[in-house]
């Protein structure tokens, strides 16, 4: 194996990642990784999978991991500006290494197919489907999940994107990963039939778009209610959020916000992740709950809730008179804003993202939200990565999406690939979704996955509009990640079978030589 071929299977998985925001180039995915597949059918070796599965995987996730790289610099909580550097690339390349890793073991996996059944291809392409469909299921469920291959579709192919609804993001990753193969294999056949696999890949997708466009296009029916919602974008930087000038800008800035979208008819209105960053108790004779009270515009109020042995970051959902109807508290927590990953090695360089002493709790997974118009389906933040929780959620009466997040910490490749997993949500659930950010991007989407209306970065933006409840469940609601253990099981039983046939063909050679 050359260093040729490192760089170029490198360049794979970057060409891969730029499918994702802000890149956007969302066909280069259909590529990418058949630079890998092509190189790991050419190099059936373990020890050469390895090397270039942790290659193309630190070339992907590198790349749409980048935005870590925001958290620096970190003066303002105090961190010298070298350490503050050292801390951000350290934690970019353990949070690479370990997305990598799930490249590593797929393509641990397709070697050990190629050398198993080294002639039956389409058997091949069958199995590496279902093995990284398995690897991407069993690393959703882990605390970090961020770059799933769907993310590099979304916003933008909304017609393939449509395929969620029916299997959540696992249908997206298997077309991706089927017409990578197909590639893959057509560049390493030398026969004359080869040009079957472009064929195949063209009508495959083909016929997934026009389902998609299909679904895409159909009329959104069954609207229950709908009500005027309203949105406060309150831009405040993360370097003031959390002191004396923050608290001030979050209080005024929130209160008259709240009070305009009450006077433009908004019958509810939202804030971002802890837009004030006080513990509930603490704002009950404050300016903002005086005007909940005046206006009697129901409101959920991102901000602190108190927990057994430390605190939660959580949304309150205000009725007409200003008291707690419902509490929601995060349960995926942000990894380097409210823990540390590998705290043992970087937890005494660097303090939380916040002033609070004690520890941050997750929430409990079970919760529901409700509201004067529904249940709510909540994502805070980082848990829009995880489709598994918004399904739950639809599954136990969720009639509408709300997400709250606070992106500041990061790059603006952040909010753009979060607005990227908010789509997703939207499409997978069927359901109206309203998402608002401390500094970008707030919108609201359709349950198709269309934009009705974006805010910009790093304004301080109000608005208000209409949504819509419903109670349909997709087929991804009401059966969940079923394609993913449909292929599984049709790739062992395939092997299985290949295997069984193998058998005497491998005893009757060693009878052979002996």
């Amino acid at each position: 194996m050359s260093i040729a071929s490192i760089i170029i299977v490198f360049f794979g998985g970057i060409l891969s990642a730029s499918g994702c925001e802000p890149s956007g180039w969302w066909i280069a995915p259909w590529f990418g990784l058949s630079v890998l597949w092509w190189s790991l059918s050419k190099n059936k070796s373990y020890r050469n999978s390895i090397i270039l599965g942790l290659t193309w995987g630190l070339g992907y996730h590198g790349f749409v991991l980048s935005w870590i790289l925001g958290i620096h610099p970190m003066t303002w909580l105090g961190v010298p500006w070298f350490y503050s550097l050292l801390i951000a690339m350290a934690c970019w390349l353990l949070v690479s290494i370990y997305g990598a890793s799930l490249v590593v073991f797929w393509s641990l996996g397709l070697t050990f197919l190629y050398k198993r059944t080294p002639d039956h291809h389409h058997h091949i392409i069958l199995g590496g489907v279902a093995l990284w469909l398995a690897l991407e299921g069993i690393y959703s469920y882990t605390p970090l999940w961020w770059s799933s291959l769907s993310l590099t579709q979304s916003p933008h192919n909304l017609e393939i994107l449509q395929l969620g609804s029916l299997t959540g993001p696992s249908a997206v990753v298997a077309l991706l990963v089927t017409i990578n193969g197909l590639f893959a294999h057509y560049l390493s056949n030398s026969s004359k039939k080869r040009n079957i696999y472009i064929l195949l890949a063209i009508v495959l997708y083909s016929l997934a778009w026009l389902v998609g466009f299909s679904m895409h296009h159909r009329p959104i029916s069954d609207r229950e209610q709908g009500f005027k919602i309203g949105l406060i974008q309150g831009n405040i930087a993360n370097e003031i959020k959390l002191y004396p000038a923050g608290f001030i800008k979050a209080i005024d800035g929130y209160r008259q916000g709240y009070e305009e979208l009450a006077q433009q008819g908004a019958q509810m209105v939202i804030t971002p992740e802890t837009a004030l960053p006080f513990f509930w108790d603490d704002l009950k004779s404050g300016s903002f709950y005086k005007s909940v009270v005046r206006a009697k515009i129901p409101v959920l109020l991102g901000g602190f809730g108190r927990s057994d042995g430390g605190y939660t970051n959580s949304l309150f959902m205000l009725n007409p008179d200003a008291q707690i109807m419902g509490q929601y508290d995060k349960t995926k927590l942000v990894p380097l804003g409210e823990y540390i990953p590998f705290e043992e090695i970087l937890g005494r360089f660097i303090q939380r993202l916040s002033p609070l002493k004690n520890r941050l709790q997750p929430g409990q997974q079970e919760q529901i939200l409700n509201s004067p118009f529904g249940k709510v389906i909540i994502g805070i933040c980082y848990e829009s990565a995880y489709s598994e929780l918004f399904r739950r959620q639809t599954r136990a009466g969720g009639v509408y999406i709300v997400t709250a997040s606070n992106d500041a910490h990061y790059s603006k490749a952040m909010p753009a690939q979060h607005h990227g997993q908010d789509v997703m949500r939207a499409i997978e659930n069927d359901r109206w979704t309203a998402r608002v950010t401390n500094t970008g991007y707030s919108a609201i989407i359709t349950p198709r996955g269309d934009l009705v209306w974006k805010s910009s970065l790093n304004e301080y933006q109000t608005h208000s509009d209409m949504i819509y409840t419903r109670s349909s469940q997709t087929f991804y609601v009401r059966f969940g990640d079923w394609l993913s253990w449909s292929l599984l099981f049709l790739a062992s039983l395939d092997l299985f079978f290949i295997s069984k046939k193998q058998s005497p063909k491998i005893k009757e050679t060693q009878t052979t030589n002996k």
